[in-house]
């Protein structure tokens, strides 16, 4: 191989490699708006950036007149070796009141894991009514080896929920985030390095 060939040969790798690189960083970052396409027109759970803020939640007016019974589902992936669960199995809240309830996560591993949490609201249809003023579904929870947190949920049914829905039901899945776990063994932080 000719010195000249050689050099091809290499701008050639060189230029697959950004190639590469480049669509790997379109598709992660395009990644964002089609979580929150999905979640909003097929799933039909509000996605805001850290939920509705507290100033639009308290605007909304408790309708004492009603009741909605709130369950509570908390589920693992049957990869993610955590344990996950609500502190109540349900509650009873009044439409438009703000409410705070807690769940529970532990790394059941002897290493460090990263998780995001999915949500969802059944049934659909009621699921715009749903206001998250804080979630823990809105940012990644990483857990050190058998720790243990306390995560609260605080939300607020809007009154312009149909009179016919007397019962929602919210559900979370933990999957594992494989790429913040490797960067955690790898740098200490799931956070990317900067620069």
């Amino acid at each position: 191989m000719t010195a000249n060939q050689n050099e091809k040969s290499t701008r050639s790798i060189v230029k697959t490699t950004l190639i590469v690189c480049a669509f790997a960083f379109l598709f992660g970052w395009g990644m964002i708006p089609l979580y929150r396409i999905t979640c909003e027109h097929v799933l039909g759970i509000k996605m805001t950036e850290g939920g509705v803020s507290e100033a639009t939640a308290s605007s909304f007016v408790e309708d004492p007149s009603r009741t909605i019974t709130i369950q509570f589902v908390a589920n693992v992936n049957s990869k993610l070796p955590w344990q996950f669960a609500s502190e109540q199995p349900s509650i009873q809240v009044h439409p438009g009141k703000l409410t705070e309830v807690f769940f529970n996560a532990h790394n059941d591993a002897n290493v460090a894991i990263v998780g995001n949490a999915v949500p969802s609201v059944a049934p659909s249809t009621a699921s715009l009514y749903f206001n998250k003023t804080e979630c823990f579904c809105f940012t990644e929870q990483m857990l050190a080896a058998g720790e243990s947190r306390r995560m609260p949920v605080r939300f607020v049914i809007d009154p312009a929920l149909p009179v016919a829905v007397k019962q929602l039901t919210l559900s979370y899945t933990f999957y594992e985030n494989t790429v913040a776990t490797q960067r955690v063994a790898a740098t200490g932080s799931p956070l990317p390095v900067a620069g």
